[in-house]
């Protein structure tokens, strides 16, 4: 496990998340952990993006090909 520290945090923002926290029944701790674990596990947009740009594009006959193949198959060639 790792230690955060978070400085210049608004007393209003500090507040609010204490309140959220204690109507889960947990420490302020606790509640922005797993805030912040929920946060890492969605991709960033950017991070999503390169996933798509990873792919390997599937090689697709040419349309003109597949309807001579279907015309031939019909046709008994």
């Amino acid at each position: 496990m790792s230690t955060l520290q978070v400085r210049d945090v608004r007393p209003e923002t500090t507040e609010v998340l204490k309140r959220r926290a204690a109507s889960r029944g947990v420490s302020l701790s606790e509640y922005l952990r797993a805030e912040l674990d929920r946060l890492a596990a969605v991709p960033s947009r950017s991070e999503v993006l390169a996933r798509i740009a990873a792919r390997s594009t599937p090689e697709l006959t040419p349309a003109i090909d597949e309807l001579a193949r279907a015309r031939a198959e019909r046709s008994g060639e």
